[in-house]
């Protein structure tokens, strides 16, 4: 069985597009909402996979079968500023296998809220840079068994995170992002006081690794900035942590990494405000301790002009 990367892999399976000017955004895109634009959208995921890597050996495991995760997620951008924004997402997922005698999952996840600064717009050439960061803090709020893997529907500890973002659109419409974040997690509390990690261990705590995020994107508007089309790549790596043991479950200390293709397209009905709608694919390529996970997701969006 594989552990599902459920916080950094939010932020590559949960992903609500974006657009240019006064559109919706996330935590880890080069938009930024003018002040007072508010983007509601709610968002649904189905992500399955029925092999995984222990360790870096891809394997099957035929003891459960074909593992799936469902996430119903409701988020909110907000324009401070011209210059700040903030991000709030807090998801529902429900986890089950196909096989064996194991029962998922299901409840909130984690709530979290970031704050993006836009540092630098500037016309360079045949287009403009820009330079951004985003910090986030992310905590559980939902009861579940974060040792209870791959069922958990979370990590169960807080979460810190700082991204930096370079984008650079050209007059015609093509987009260029790159983006690299450093994620710190804390401790998550288990039910049992003893577990392995490269010797025994006598406690109720087990500490999530830390995680390097690297991201790019390459993108195309059309139809009057109503229709982007956009190809993205993603890679999660913790920077420390144990491998799942053979013929053993995951558990919240392991190394875990990931690395995914995909894409997504986005329709506004409007070129400028009201509601739009969205369908993106991701596929696992790459991984450590983690399960080859293919996700479908579709969702709604509505901005509006609060003040």
């Amino acid at each position: 069985m594989s552990k599902i990367l459920l916080h950094a892999g939010l932020t590559m399976l949960c992903t609500i597009t974006y657009i240019l000017n006064s559109r919706a955004q996330t935590p880890w895109d080069e938009v930024m909402m003018g002040k007072g634009e508010i983007c509601a959208a709610f968002m649904y995921e189905h992500a399955s996979w029925d092999w995984y890597w222990e360790g870096s050996y891809l394997r099957q495991n035929a003891n459960i079968g074909t593992f799936t995760r469902q996430m119903a997620m409701p988020m909110v951008a907000m324009g401070l500023t011209n210059k700040v924004n903030i991000i709030a997402s807090l998801p529902y997922v429900q986890t089950a296998a196909s096989g064996g005698t194991q029962v998922g999952q299901s409840g909130i996840q984690d709530l979290s809220v970031s704050a993006k600064v836009n540092w630098l717009n500037k016309q360079l050439g045949q287009g403009r840079l820009l330079l951004l960061t985003n910090t986030h803090f992310s905590t559980p709020v939902g009861r579940y068994l974060s040792d209870y893997m791959p069922f958990s529907i979370g990590f169960g500890a807080p979460e810190v995170g700082m991204r930096g973002i370079a984008g650079y659109r050209l007059d015609n419409g093509l987009i260029f992002r790159t983006g690299v974040a450093y994620l710190w997690r804390g401790q998550t509390e288990i039910e049992r006081n003893y577990y392995y990690q490269n010797g025994s261990v006598y406690s109720q705590f087990m500490t999530v690794p830390n995680a390097l995020n690297i991201q790019g994107a390459i993108g195309y508007w059309a139809l009057d900035n109503r229709l982007r089309i956009e190809a993205t790549f993603a890679t999660t790596n913790c920077l420390t942590g144990d491998d799942i043991r053979s013929y053993n479950r995951p558990q919240p200390t392991n190394k875990t990494e990931v690395t995914q293709v995909g894409g997504w397209l986005q329709y506004y009905i409007k070129a400028d405000r009201g509601l739009g709608g969205l369908l993106y694919f991701n596929q696992t390529i790459n991984g450590r301790n983690m399960g080859k996970a293919t996700a479908i997701g579709l969702g709604l969006t509505y901005q509006f002009k609060a003040y």
